[in-house]
């Protein structure tokens, strides 16, 4: 009989590998599968046993498949009835088109009409369809005019196989097990955990909700991957034998049994540099049944060595082969230098320097950080998402062979070049991936003293410390005090885009060297900072979030810091929004609003964002405000800001709208506004606003004349925005009878001097 195993792209080789070596008779690799031939039970090993692959299908036909016409007669010619047990529940899938049978839906309708029809003529009854947990899964390849059709002997994929833990709601990302076993598999860890020489150790350096942990264990204690598993694909097909399986899971027990009586010794460590992730790793393990068979250790060289029974002095006595597996693919890029700083000084370690590297990644950042090209590189794509599986060999100069074939066979040098480090100033080197980065850090700590002097003086705890000082090192740095109720310092590192002719990896690896240097230079601890990636967008600047901590899941929201500006009490959050919560370059525009506000009856705040210019204009002496905005998360920002600084009551409003509706309607009411602050953004096309969109360029003259007519006789307003190459109509704005004055030099803070374009700001009065 024929079956094959589906895989991810990528993974071919390797289970072409693990089916040979459970037996598999007549392995092929092919494109996303590898067939094989052999017996029922063959095929019921495979699914019991492979750790790589996705299903394990067995042809149950192939014919000649020019239309509608031939697919349903050539299916219903099958003997349905001696494949499948009587009273099994079906689903049909379908995969390929032709230049007839265009929609796979219709194709699989086709199928499922021929199968039922069969059954119904053979054995009186038809097949019940259960597109939810059917008892049989059946698989219509399309190709050309040729056409199979295939069984599912797996039911579920085979690597849906984690606890329960680890896939609950609000869950941490875990590495799914197939790609945790293709790690595995290229660190040879199998092999090392049973071949009876010394003991293997495996360092998960990035261990996350513990994917790898969970398949390292399984693989050291010989547990068959699906002997857990309650419903199988492969129990309505009449070629399976019950006595059979019997066998086949009671081997699997015996093998386990074996193991633990005699165990491999295999060591495997876990760290990660997020505490919150190493917790649910615990937690995953335990409820595995597998956290006695994991050492957890502080991500530390120093205290992962001694776990291991390595100590100065002793050398690497007692360890046997291994690896140290790393997983890059959703590090937050503030944690890639402290990971990869990690795996590099474990393989500084005496005694662990044998061990090679295997690294789940999407770029070439470990490449540069481990000064090598990988043995070994595969192409993976988890989450439908490019990245690869890279194997680096150990620092005693061995080489191998890169087997990926898109590069074909190329020598690969091992990773054994030091790594460069710089001077941050307290006596400490800082490991870096660019040698030139030492610029950077000389340039951070001069501009740092001269704005932490400035800052000292003019009163200010959070401002602009650097701002693409030297253009290879394009970013902004903001430092944040907290106040008194949240102590401490935070970094907001942003990224400005690199143009075309710079190398993307050289940016990327630039970028990473100041996120290592900054806090150290600052003293800000490194969990105190958060990275943003930026990017140009039409005219501005638009921020997007360069990772996110995978501890607590992605639905954990992150508790706000209180700081302190002008007298008033802000909230701030670092990681659960692109921006803090307050913009750094309109301190002095909020200083204005405040003087203005003296004396005023009614303040209007208008796209108000976390209302911090209203509070400076209650605390100015406003006797009324209104804040508008079209977010509710915004709107409750803004009344926390408000309360915690002592506004509140009905004299305060707050009012969740489209502010450009909104302000047009309220033109056709009596509500009129002593001082208006408006500051749009530059662009929005939020499907709140309905089919408009909005483009401070070319909307602004509309908003303006809306602004006037809302102001009471001699009231005015600022109006501000962030779009670079901003230039108002005047012409326009001259027919309209509004007069425009720019006041953007006058809003720049000297923490922001160096970009004098951050924002253009102006006082808008009608005549």
């Amino acid at each position: 009989m024929e079956f094959y195993a589906s895989c991810p792209e990528g993974f071919e080789t390797a289970l072409a590998e693990e089916l040979r070596a459970l037996g598999t008779p007549r392995v092929r690799r092919l494109k996303g599968r590898v067939a094989f031939e052999g017996t029922a039970a063959d095929a019921e090993r495979v699914c019991l046993w492979s750790r790589l692959a996705s299903r394990v299908f067995a042809l149950l036909g192939r014919f000649a498949c020019r239309d509608a016409n031939d697919l349903y007669n050539e299916t219903y010619a099958l003997p349905w009835e001696r494949m499948l047990r009587r009273g099994s529940t079906i689903a049909v899938s379908a995969r390929g088109v032709n230049d007839n049978l265009r929609n796979t839906h219709y194709s699989a309708l086709q199928v499922k009409d021929a199968v039922c029809d069969r059954l119904a003529d053979e054995t009186g009854a038809r097949a019940d369809v259960d597109t939810d947990d059917p008892d049989a899964r059946i698989l219509l390849s399309l190709r050309g005019e040729r056409a199979s059709l295939h069984l599912d002997l797996s039911g579920e994929p085979l690597f849906r196989r984690l606890p329960r833990e680890a896939t609950r709601p609000g869950a941490a990302d875990v590495l799914r097990p197939d790609y945790a076993a293709l790690a595995l598999s290229q660190a040879g860890w199998g092999a090392a955990c049973h071949a009876g020489k010394g003991r293997p150790v495996l360092i998960d350096v990035r261990c996350g909700g513990g994917g790898v942990l969970l398949e390292a264990a399984s693989v050291a204690l010989n547990r068959a991957p699906g002997i857990a598993r309650k419903k199988w694909g492969f129990t309505c097909w009449n070629e399976h034998d019950s006595s059979a399986w019997e066998q086949l899971v009671a081997e699997a027990h015996e093998r386990a049994d074996a193991a633990a009586s005699a165990p491999s010794g295999a060591r495997i460590v876990a760290t990660d540099t997020d505490g919150r992730a190493l917790s649910l790793a615990r937690r995953v393990l335990k409820a595995a049944g597998l956290d006695h068979n994991v050492i957890f250790a502080q991500p530390s060289a120093d205290k992962i060595a001694p776990k291991l029974g390595l100590h100065p002095g002793r050398g690497g006595a007692g360890i046997g082969a291994g690896a140290i597996v790393v997983d890059m693919l959703t590090t937050a890029l503030s944690d890639v230098n402290p990971v990869l700083t990690l795996v590099d000084d474990l393989r500084e370690t005496p005694g662990l320097e044998g061990l090679p590297v295997v690294a789940l990644t999407r770029d070439k950042l470990i490449d540069r950080a481990l000064g090598g090209r990988p043995a070994f590189e595969a192409r993976i794509m988890p989450h439908n998402e490019e990245a690869r599986l890279a194997t680096f060999l150990a620092h005693d100069g061995a080489s191998g062979t890169v087997r990926d074939e898109a590069l074909g066979d190329a020598p690969a040098s091992s990773a054994g070049r030091a790594r460069a480090t710089v001077d941050v100033g307290d006596g400490q080197q800082v490991p870096v991936l660019v040698p030139e980065s030492d610029q950077f850090a000389a340039r951070l700590r001069k501009v740092a003293r001269t704005r932490r002097k400035w800052a000292k003086r003019a009163g200010v705890t959070c401002y602009r410390v650097y701002d693409a000082d030297l253009p290879d090192y394009s970013a902004a740095i903001d430092l944040y005090e907290g106040s008194a109720a949240t102590p401490g310092r935070w970094l907001v590192i942003a990224e400005y885009a690199a143009p075309k002719s710079v190398d993307a990896a050289l940016a990327q690896a630039r970028f990473l060297d100041i996120l290592a240097i900054a806090p150290r230079v600052l003293g800000v601890e490194s969990d105190h900072v958060a990275a943003r990636s930026r990017t140009r967008s039409r005219g501005g600047s638009q921020y997007a979030n360069a990772g996110s901590r995978r501890g607590g899941g992605r639905s954990e929201k992150q508790p706000d810091v209180l700081i302190q500006e002008g007298g008033l009490t802000f909230s701030v959050n670092f990681n659960d929004y692109l921006d803090t919560g307050i913009f750094l370059d309109h301190r002095v525009t909020r200083g204005m609003v405040r003087d203005l506000a003296a004396g005023c009856g009614q303040f209007l705040n208008l796209f108000a964002y976390t209302g911090t210019a209203t509070c400076y204009a209650a605390a100015g002496g406003a006797k009324g405000t209104t804040t508008v905005d079209m977010s509710n998360t915004y709107l409750d920002w803004a009344r926390r800001n408000m309360e915690q600084n002592g506004f509140t009551g009905r004299a305060h409003r707050f009012v969740r709208a489209d502010v450009l509706a909104w302000i047009a309607q309220q033109r056709r009411t009596n509500y009129r506004w002593d001082l208006i602050f408006c500051d749009p953004p530059t662009f929005s096309n939020s499907s709140k606003m309905g089919e408009r969109t909005w483009d401070v360029q070319r909307d602004h003259v509309e908003l303006l004349d809306n602004l006037v007519h809302l102001l009471t006789p001699g009231g005015q307003a600022v109006f501000s925005c962030n779009l670079r190459t901003f230039k108002p109509d005047w012409e326009a704005l001259e027919r309209l009878g509004i007069d425009l004055e720019d006041i953007s030099e006058q809003t720049i803070p000297e923490d922001f001097a160096r970009n004098k374009r951050i924002h253009r700001c102006y006082i808008v009065r009608r005549r």
